[in-house]
């Protein structure tokens, strides 16, 4: 990007995206009094910011300026009462900035509009901030990132906005498996991203709003309720309640999968998170993730899957999956099953496996079921994401950015016809 296109960017951004508390700090003169710690202990998500692709992520989006302001604002709060409101709307700002890139209505970079990794390290170096922040009062850093980070994953102020039309919620996820390709991306979270705030015309020729959170990869998150504090204002039967939910992840090599189970546990051990944090459970010692509500081993998912498994299928085949890992009743050992689980069995995969995406399809439909018993929902795995260049230095290329572009546009042609009305 020229110097001229690079400052027109900045100027919007300053102007449209940030916070107005922001763009003028009114409290300029009380920032020499804080400090920032830049030992501060960091995760082990954050440190991977020490890489320099990370940094460019961030700049080829034209995301650089909310990490280069973000510590003086940080240094503008005067109070601890401050603090939350402040997080919640640069939280809020990043969250829109990063919807509006996807779809097309900010320009900013070189990166593909609707590559979903800026968001991700953006987010990541600005916590980094959090982290090193050194007020002159006490303040509650957990909760504090807590707050951001629901702010800028769709969780505060995303609630539908067209009267008369389907409501369609789903999510997506983070980046994962980074250790081994630093540059990996998540076509669930570019979809997000692609989907919020969009009204979409179904396969019955009647109009929906989608609306979208991107989750971490994080198993502690789970622990503290994110999916539940996510689904619940969608659940709760008012009138912005959704009329259909669909959680979506990445899964298998050139395919679609809608999955029929999901599972009540956790298996997926020694396969770790993005912090590098363990399930605590294998196949032959399944456990039952922390907070998890009461609820059945499995839970089947009522999308009328055959909707987009016989109308869906280019560029990628869309399937049915109905394939579950059980403990049979009286057994000690894990059993594969094709055709779905057997009565009195303990959960070891639902079709999505032990991980998270397949807790985010138990957790949400177990939600759906205690609140909204009636209403559709299910998950939807999405193929890998395949194509980025095999020199290590180059962030995108365009076999990667055509098969995001495809995955996500088969995204929304999957719920097209999943979310029409039965």
């Amino acid at each position: 990007m020229n110097l001229l296109r690079r400052t027109a960017s900045l100027a919007a951004l300053l102007a449209t995206f940030l916070p107005l508390t922001v763009t003028a700090p009114a409290h300029a003169a009380d920032a020499s009094a804080c400090r920032t710690t830049p030992s501060a202990p960091l995760d082990t998500e954050q440190a991977r910011l020490a890489d320099a692709r990370t940094t460019a992520l961030v700049e080829r989006a034209g995301f650089g300026d909310f990490v280069r302001r973000f510590p003086a604002a940080l240094c503008s709060v005067r109070t601890p009462a401050e603090s939350g409101p402040l997080l919640d709307s640069w939280g809020e700002a990043l969250w829109q900035s990063a919807v509006r890139r996807a779809q097309g209505q900010r320009p900013g970079g070189d990166l593909p509009a609707g590559d979903d990794r800026p968001l991700y390290w953006t987010r990541l170096a600005m916590t980094t901030a959090l982290a090193r922040w050194e007020p002159g009062f006490p303040v509650d850093r957990p909760a504090l990132r807590a707050r951001f980070e629901d702010a800028s994953r769709g969780l505060a102020d995303n609630a539908f906005q067209t009267p008369g039309v389907r409501r369609v919620f789903i999510s997506g996820f983070d980046p994962f498996g980074l250790d081994a390709e630093l540059r990996r991306a998540n076509p669930s979270g570019s979809a997000a991203l692609q989907l919020n705030g969009r009204r979409i015309t179904l396969a019955d020729g009647s109009r929906a709003e989608v609306r979208a959170v991107v989750l971490p990869v994080r198993y502690a998150d789970f622990d503290a309720g994110i999916v539940e504090r996510a689904f619940a204002p969608r659940l709760a039967g008012d009138p912005g309640a959704a009329d259909v939910i669909t959680t979506i992840s990445q899964g298998y090599p050139g395919i679609f999968t809608l999955e029929a189970w999901a599972g009540r546990a956790r298996s997926a051990d020694p396969y770790p998170d993005n912090t590098g944090s363990l399930s605590g459970g294998t196949r032959e010692h399944p456990v039952t993730a922390p907070g998890m509500g009461p609820g059945p081993e499995f839970i089947r998912t009522t999308l009328p899957t055959d909707a987009a498994t016989g109308s869906v299928q280019s560029p990628y085949p869309v399937l049915l999956n109905t394939s579950v890992t059980e403990i049979p009743a009286g057994a000690t050992g894990p059993v594969d099953r094709e055709d779905g689980p057997t009565p009195g069995s303990r959960a070891v995969e639902g079709g999505g496996g032990g991980y998270l995406s397949n807790e985010v399809a138990y957790r949400s439909n177990r939600l759906r079921g205690e609140l909204a018993p009636r209403l559709p929902g299910g998950h939807l795995h999405t193929p890998v994401l395949t194509g980025l260049p095999a020199d290590p230095g180059l962030l995108t290329g365009p076999e990667f950015e055509r098969n995001e572009t495809a995955i996500t546009a088969e995204v929304r042609a999957v719920l097209e016809h999943t979310a029409a009305r039965p």
